[in-house]
């Protein structure tokens, strides 16, 4: 029987190279997305190529009054296209950048970031845990500037600690069902996470790349492989950790 993930935020970026390198390791995957459906379809039909099978379902992770529903829809497309009532993997990477100093922040920019970095992640994995198969695996999202600081990302990266000490938590309260929890920290990345800003602004790039020991900014294929080898039996006893994926960023 086939293993099936679902990737929040799977249409682009880190979600869509985690998808993809899931199917190439052997698993099936759900991929959801917010707006971009032919993004996420198209990631879709990538899998299918590689002999997997997928499904794209709509969500807004920052929404917590429509996970119920989410969740009914997941336990019909679980039957309908794997005649399962469960899945095997959680990887909560939907997200998005908010750029401000801490006296320019508004309440609506902290609000959002808390709802769908923090809040979200807490109530969808609440939400998602009575399909989750025993023995399974949920990787949560998180950031290299929880760890090495630059001006304009305070609150982004506080609701990403918060993450990280959310994820040893739930480490410690799933350890009974057997479900490991881990957290995966990237540094910066060329996507189009904050209008591309990494991958499109050369001072960002730059300034990015000089804090790091490789003197580059990643790929997304830097990242979603790990995180793929991460929700494998390969590394079934690691639980509870932060593992940082940036090419030495900061040191």
């Amino acid at each position: 029987m086939s293993k099936i993930t679902l990737v929040t935020g799977g249409s682009r970026g880190l979600g869509r190279s985690t998808a993809l390198s899931i199917a190439r390791h052997g698993g099936d995957v759900v991929v959801t997305y917010q707006s971009r459906a032919e993004d996420a379809e198209a990631v879709v039909a990538d899998i299918r190529a590689l002999g997997r099978n997928a499904v794209a379902l709509q969500l807004d992770a920052g929404k917590v009054s429509t996970f119920a529903a989410f969740t009914e829809h997941l336990k019909q497309v679980l039957r309908d296209t794997w005649q399962r009532d469960t899945f095997d993997g959680l990887v909560n990477n939907a997200g998005h950048g908010d750029y401000a100093l801490i006296s320019e922040t508004t309440e609506a920019q902290f609000d959002r970031l808390v709802d769908v970095h923090f809040k979200g992640v807490f109530f969808l994995t609440q939400a998602l845990l009575p399909l989750l198969e025993d023995g399974g695996r949920i990787v949560n999202l998180s950031s290299g500037l929880t760890r090495v600081s630059a001006p304009g990302w305070s609150a982004y990266s506080a609701v990403k600690g918060a993450i990280e000490v959310l994820s040893v938590y739930m480490a410690k309260e799933f350890g009974s069902r057997g479900i490991a929890v881990n957290t995966v920290a990237p540094g910066a990345i060329e996507t189009d996470f904050f209008g591309g800003a990494v991958r499109d602004t050369p001072d960002f790039n730059k300034f990015f790349a000089g804090m790091t020991a490789l003197g580059r900014v990643g790929l997304p294929d830097d990242i979603g492989p790990m995180i793929a080898s991460l929700l494998s039996e390969d590394n079934r006893w690691i639980n509870a950790q932060r593992i940082e994926v940036s090419g030495g960023q900061g040191i």
